[in-house]
């Protein structure tokens, strides 16, 4: 099947008449009913029931319209794509971000980003530590925000942007979870602890807990930044959350915690030797040179 076939086909079907859908098509009428033939041929059936005057679709022509107007439509589309993507005039970037990470961070960055590439399709994803590893390897982010990813891939290149304390946090207005700061681990046991199993940082809290002889047994596992959020706000839980947790933090009050003393390092990765697109070497270049301390202290 051809798409110039499909094309004289779509003609014919909106004029009802071959000798004008070859004018439209800019092609002699033998070569647009012969194409067609072999259309029909090919599908086992007639479209048309070719009358003097009266040419129109059969029943078999009726069925295949939409779905040949589609495969048209789907391969323009294509081609349209496939011009403006050598061209230059649309360029598109993949950016993965841990699930820890908030968007908030990379705002500055990105609305410089589009400053420069007006046209730029983004698109992010997110995921845990092996799934940004992961997301690396097979080429479906150019770029990637996240914690430590304890992969140790050869190819993967590493820029350390900041490091920042992860704190408890705790709803500002339960005055039973507020103890005099500095507040101890054995008090804070006492609550529930909202846990965030999907966290680079999560095997090292759980560590930390154990090395402080902490026993936090009643706790339930959450799926998603905004759940804790919500649920540490109704005073449902504490938390441990990165301090450059910006977005959703109201209502909440920070705890510095006597031998709770946890940072981690936010890095910007991608992959030594795969060639980079020019947003994707601007945007490296923008988070690297900002200065993060702002948001992090």
């Amino acid at each position: 099947m051809e798409m110039h076939q499909i094309r004289y086909f779509l003609a014919v079907s909106r004029t009802l008449n071959f000798t004008r859908a070859a004018e439209d098509c800019h092609v002699a009428q033998p070569s647009l009913t012969r194409a067609i033939k072999l259309l029909e041929a090919e599908l086992g059936g007639d479209l048309f029931r070719r009358e003097r005057n009266l040419t129109h679709l059969t029943e078999f022509g009726k069925r295949m319209l939409p779905l040949l107007g589609q495969c048209y439509e789907s391969a323009m589309a294509a081609k349209k794509l496939a011009t403006s993507i050598r061209s230059g005039s649309l360029v598109s970037l993949t950016l993965a971000l841990s699930h820890t990470v908030s968007m908030a961070l990379l705002i500055p960055a990105l609305t410089e980003l589009l400053r420069l590439f007006p046209q730029l399709e983004l698109r992010f994803l997110r995921g845990t530590a092996a799934e940004i590893a992961e997301h690396l390897k097979k080429g479906d982010a150019a770029l990637a925000v996240a914690g430590p990813l304890g992969e140790s891939w050869e190819r993967l290149d590493s820029w350390p942007l900041f490091s920042e304390a992860m704190e408890i946090v705790v709803s500002a207005a339960d005055d039973s979870a507020l103890p005099d700061e500095p507040a101890s681990l054995r008090e804070l046991a006492r609550k529930r602890l909202l846990y965030r199993p999907y966290c680079e940082m999560a095997g090292l809290v759980d560590e930390h807990l154990l090395e402080g002889q902490v026993s936090w047994t009643d706790r339930y596992e959450v799926v998603s930044e905004q759940d804790l959020l919500q649920l540490v706000r109704s005073g449902l839980g504490v938390g441990i959350l990165p301090k450059s947790t910006a977005s959703g933090t109201e209502g909440l009050r920070w705890l510095h915690v006597d031998g709770f003393e946890i940072q981690r390092t936010i890095s910007l990765y991608g992959v030594s030797g795969r060639e980079r697109s020019a947003p994707a070497a601007a945007l490296l270049k923008l988070l690297r040179a900002r200065d993060w301390s702002a948001e992090v202290n």
